[in-house]
């Protein structure tokens, strides 16, 4: 039976494993002050890297019309930052690298009812059940791998497939990354904690483990792994830098809905009762409008899901062409469980 969140919260920080974000961001015993002084400060808690969303979030202030603060961080430790400030949470609006910390926050009750008019920019699947957070930008899990290594056609076509014998020492994954829980707690979330187990007992057979995705790449390109399991953007993130023609590894895209071709979405949802909801529901407006949705596509190589707006990137495929597993994304809330699990597994 899965614990309450509040259990799962508690176990984190018992772990260690919150304790940056709660020292970083520094409870009060107060309100904070951009709760007093309602909405002249606007205050963001990003769990998206700040090398990634700056830029675009540097241009928040004019559209908002107020004061624009950004506090980052990993989006699992900020959850939990906003679940110990409760009511007294200096977060007007939270945008968070995955769906699952949305979902977190939602079951709790944290979030605001959205307007339609901001649902509506967005599909159903890539936004909250309980219309309290939309996503922004997606990105889909592949396989990566190196053409030098694995003979044309030889690509697996299902995550279960680099479990095999014949793929030993070959699979480069990243556990301790967030985007690779996120995989895996889809997969429990599709297939069952059992099977998920046993998967990843495979995969800790077959494969090296590195710090993050990019350092996955790495070791594709150098022929050090056949293949490593990745998301999308970062090899197209490397082609735009250095050239196509300089770049060795290759990209797979998993058919027949298989839980290796999972797309989570970084979004975002409105903090209740801070005195902050109007200048949030502007700074939501712009990140759903055509120049901020125009640059995830152009900058960040993401899938935009508002606004109309597609990709310009070279080869990528288009969004409606991907084969992702049908889940609702706000279930990938579970991270305590998933967590468990890669520690049982030695992983993390």
């Amino acid at each position: 039976m899965r614990r309450p969140l509040a259990g799962r919260i508690t176990a984190l920080i018992a772990a260690g494993l919150l304790v940056p974000a709660l020292a970083a961001c520094g409870a009060d015993e107060g309100k904070g002050s951009s709760a007093e002084g309602g909405d002249s400060t606007l205050v963001i808690y990003s769990g998206r890297n700040e090398k990634l969303v700056k830029p675009i979030l540097d241009k928040l202030e004019k559209a908002v019309g107020a004061k624009v603060e950004v506090r980052y961080g990993d989006s699992a430790e900020l959850t939990a930052q906003i679940l110990e400030e409760g009511d007294r949470t200096k977060a007007g609006l939270f945008f968070s690298q995955d769906a699952g910390a949305l979902g977190a926050l939602s079951q709790e009750g944290r979030l605001a009812k959205l307007p339609q008019s901001s649902l509506d920019e967005v599909d159903p699947a890539y936004r909250g059940s309980a219309g309290d957070w939309v996503g922004l930008s997606g990105r889909v899990r592949v396989i990566a791998y190196n053409p030098d290594k694995v003979g044309e056609g030889k690509v697996p076509d299902s995550i279960h497939d680099v479990v095999k014998p014949e793929w030993k020492g070959k699979v480069g994954f990243a556990p301790t990354n967030a985007s690779f829980q996120a995989f895996v707690t889809g997969m429990r979330v599709l297939e069952g904690d059992d099977a998920t187990r046993e998967w990843l007992k495979g995969l800790k057979a077959n494969g090296k483990t590195y710090a993050n995705n990019l350092a996955t790449l790495d070791a594709v390109e150098s022929g050090e792994v056949s293949l490593g399991l990745v998301n999308h953007y970062y090899w197209y993130e490397r082609v735009a830098e250095k050239g196509e023609d300089k770049v060795t590894a290759k990209l797979h895209f998993l058919p027949g809905k298989d839980p290796g071709a999972l797309i989570n979405v970084a979004g975002a949802g409105i903090l209740k009762d801070t005195g902050q909801s109007e200048a949030a529901q502007k700074a939501l407006d712009f990140l759903l409008s055509k120049k901020a949705q125009t640059y995830f596509a152009d900058e960040t190589k993401e899938y935009p899901l508002a606004a109309g707006v597609t990709s310009s990137v070279k080869d990528l495929p288009p969004f409606a062409s991907l084969d992702s597993p049908d889940i609702d994304l706000g279930e990938l809330e579970s991270l305590q469980e998933t967590l468990t699990m890669l520690q049982d597994q030695g992983l993390v």
